[in-house]
């Protein structure tokens, strides 16, 4: 029952960020802190210290990660390809799933991603590129490989008429 109530709120905050950043194109700090704290909070509760501070290097690992490759494809391409808040929520997405379940959450995310991107060209074929400009990200509780505890997944898609370069036709 105390397993509940962790996933019920990440529920709730997953469907705020989702609608906050299908609106306006960001991901809130103060929302990300939110996943990042409930994670950290129920790794400690029902998990206990030792995994708590698992999950939270885990977490810090993937974020240092993601802003890395951001930080190299920006000085690769000169445009971002990736938004902070993006990282920012792989990051406390990482406490929740580790990085046993990161491959599942970004495999999950890809194809969402492309589905929502496929059913906005009318199915034509188009080339992606990553943009950090009039994203969505919305998160959903999936249950995927690695620890037994809740997992998210992340997809990504621009809003139509945005001006996003996420999507560019050939």
């Amino acid at each position: 029952m105390i397993a509940l109530l962790p996933f019920g709120l990440l529920c709730l905050l997953s469907l705020v960020l989702a609608w906050i950043d299908i609106r306006h194109g960001i991901i809130p700090d103060w929302l990300n802190l939110a996943i990042a704290g409930l994670g950290l909070s129920k790794a400690l509760i029902v998990d206990g210290p030792p995994f708590a501070l698992e999950a939270a290097c885990e977490g810090a690992a993937i974020g240092a990660t993601f802003w890395l490759l951001r930080r190299l494809y920006f000085a690769f391409r000169k445009i971002q390809g990736l938004g902070l808040g993006d990282v920012k929520f792989l990051a406390a997405a990482g406490i929740w799933v580790g990085v046993t379940g990161l491959p599942m959450l970004l495999l999950v995310a890809v194809f969402s991603s492309a589905g929502r991107v496929a059913k906005r060209s009318g199915g034509k074929l188009q080339r992606l590129s990553l943009s950090s400009r009039g994203g969505e990200v919305a998160s959903f509780p999936v249950v995927v490989g690695g620890r037994a505890s809740l997992r998210t997944s992340l997809t990504a898609c621009p809003p139509p008429g945005c001006g996003s370069s996420r999507v560019m036709t050939s």
